[in-house]
């Protein structure tokens, strides 16, 4: 079931995450791979700066999207599922509730450009690669350079 994320879930959401994002070890730059991949204290920022969701099988969360609306878009944040529960549908009930949770005509999705699993699953999804990407996460979001070279957006018309 999906069910809105809260403080409380906090070390929950972190496992999620890191766990998860131990498929980029290897395949994104060194300089943006570390361990944890998302500090608890990045983590708590970045969960009072947007809305998170979570899918709960039983009574374990296995799975995590948030969603930020940011000036004329909302921005897909920290989209991550247990590995053990990957390839099961849980992205995609995620992401299908964020669509239906924005008010924004414009979702949009950064993630490493070398992490074709990712890019697939939005493709699958009926996003599509902006041409414009340096201009968008300049525009959207706050990250280092070389994030942004190492990075591209997705984006879908809602």
């Amino acid at each position: 079931m999906i069910r809105r994320l809260s403080s409380k879930d906090t070390n929950a959401v972190w496992e999620i995450i890191n766990e998860a994002a131990r498929a980029y070890k290897g395949v994104i730059p060194d300089n943006c791979y570390h361990e944890p991949y998302m500090p608890k204290e990045e983590l708590r920022r970045e969960m009072k700066s947007m809305t998170f969701f979570g899918w709960q099988e039983e009574s374990e969360l296995v799975g995590v999207m948030g969603f930020q609306p940011v000036k004329d878009v909302t921005l897909i944040r920290h989209a991550y599922v247990l590995p053990d529960y990957q390839r099961k549908g849980i992205g995609t009930i995620l992401l299908n509730h964020m669509k239906q949770m924005t008010k924004t005509k414009c979702l949009l999705v950064g993630t490493w450009a070398d992490a074709s699993w990712a890019i697939e699953f939005y493709q699958e999804h009926g996003f599509k690669l902006m041409p414009n990407k340096d201009e968008l996460l300049a525009k959207y979001w706050d990250i280092p350079q070389h994030q942004v070279e190492n990075s591209v957006v997705v984006g879908l018309e809602v």
